[in-house]
C-alpha cells in the first residue's frame, strides 16, 4: 500500500509537468504560414498591409521590427498596391504577423528590389 501512496503523487506530478511543458512549448511551435498574394493596401499607422491571396482571400498582415524584407527597396515603405509578394507569417492573438515579406519575381507588380536569380532552397 505504501508503494501506491508514493507512486500516485509522483505520477500526478509527472503528468502535471508534462502538461505545463506542453503549454509553454506551444507558442514556440506556432507554424509559419506561407502566403502568395498581391498587396491591396498599406496602413503605416497600424504597421500592417492587406493582400489578396492567389486563392482570392483578403488578409491583413502586421509587421514589426523583426520582419525581414527581401527584394523590396525601402522595406515596409516599399510595399505598394499591386506588388506581388510571398509572405511567411505566424498566427498571433492579434492576427497574422509577418516574419518575412519578399517581392515575387515575374508578374504581380514591380519588385523595385533589383531581383536576383537565387530564391533559395525552398522556392520552386
Amino acid at each position: 500500500m505504501t508503494t501506491k501512496r508514493v507512486l500516485l503523487p509522483l505520477a500526478t506530478a509527472a503528468l502535471a509537468a508534462t502538461a505545463i511543458l506542453g503549454v509553454i512549448a506551444l507558442p514556440a511551435q506556432a507554424a509559419l504560414r506561407h502566403l502568395d498574394g498581391t498587396v491591396l493596401s498599406k496602413d503605416a499607422a497600424d504597421h500592417s498591409f492587406r493582400i489578396t491571396t492567389q486563392g482570392g482571400n483578403r488578409l491583413r498582415v502586421k509587421v514589426n521590427s523583426s520582419t525581414r524584407f527581401q527584394r523590396i527597396s525601402g522595406g515596409f515603405s516599399g510595399l505598394h498596391r499591386g506588388l506581388g509578394v510571398e509572405v511567411e507569417a505566424r498566427e498571433t492573438a492579434n492576427g497574422l504577423l509577418a516574419t518575412k515579406v519578399e517581392a515575387r519575381q515575374g508578374g504581380g507588380g514591380d519588385d523595385k528590389g533589383g531581383g536576383g536569380g537565387d530564391d533559395g532552397p525552398n522556392h520552386t
